[in-house]
């Protein structure tokens, strides 16, 4: 299916691995121009160097999300080649702590990261977005937004915002020609969750191998209907229809890929 990309021009931040790399590929795949985003260089540059190489455009910005200044750097340089069509807010963080570990300040720095991030590149991006008539933004989200676990809560909160925020923003945008939606993952076979897993799975008893381990953890920690764990690219799909023009009368809405992880109808 070709989703008419040819010509748009997305960045997707935190895009220098993980979840946003495979956001990025695919969509340079589709032909859209896109900008890698990361706060490593050689990395970031890395992931772009490979969309290329593929027969992509695409080229790398570097900067910290975080601040006011970092995020006015990183969207001036976005659009230094041309408007920014598709906004894909992905970066974010979390850290395994508990309620008695997750502090005040642990909170704010989350909240700051997973979603003042975002809002600071939708005031930067979405207005010229609104001037032209067309144009996107996404949301990574996740399930613990709906399902919050008893562990991290600062992250599952600053999930809920997200999602929260991203409705807000499509009401806001109606009649422009922008939507705003959410995609919202389960648990997903990147790196990091495969050290995780391959770490403490035998002291869970799912065995030592990844072989063993791997059914063993998703039936422990994430039973879902397809029994297993998510790719990447699964991810980058519903991202793409969502930047496409097939999804024009999608807004406000939420596209759960997690195998059925979350039980809710709704």
């Amino acid at each position: 299916m070709d989703l008419k990309l040819i010509g748009r021009r997305a960045l997707v931040t935190g895009s220098s691995a993980g979840l946003g790399k495979a956001m990025v590929k695919l969509l340079a795949a589709e032909g859209a121009a896109v900008v890698v985003h990361g706060r490593d260089e050689d990395r970031t540059e890395g992931v772009a160097r490979e969309v290329r190489e593929a027969g992509g455009t695409a080229h790398a910005v570097v900067g910290d999300l975080a601040d006011d200044g970092g995020a006015e750097e990183v969207a001036r340089a976005a659009t230094a080649d041309g408007p920014v069509d598709i906004l894909v807010n992905n970066a974010g963080f979390y850290r395994h702590l508990s309620w008695a570990e997750a502090t005040p300040d642990e909170w704010c720095e989350t909240y700051n990261a997973n979603v003042v991030s975002g809002v600071r590149m939708i005031r930067h991006l979405v207005p010229a977005m609104r001037e032209r008539g067309w144009g996107r933004v996404v949301t990574i989200g996740g399930g613990l937004a709906s399902q919050p676990a008893d562990a991290f809560p600062q992250y599952n909160a600053s999930l809920a915002a997200r999602h929260n925020l991203a409705v807000s923003l499509a009401r806001e945008l109606k009649g422009t020609g922008v939507t705003s939606n959410v995609v919202s993952p389960g648990a997903i076979l990147v790196d990091a969750t495969r050290d995780l897993i391959t770490r403490i799975g035998p002291d869970h008893g799912w065995g030592e191998t990844w072989e063993e381990i791997r059914p063993n953890a998703v039936r422990a920690m994430i039973p879902n209907d397809q029994e297993r764990f998510g790719e990447p690219e699964e991810i980058a799909a519903a991202v793409a229809y969502l930047c496409s023009d097939y999804a024009q009368y999608v807004s406000g809405a939420t596209i759960r890929v997690d195998g059925g992880l979350i039980r809710s109808a709704f």
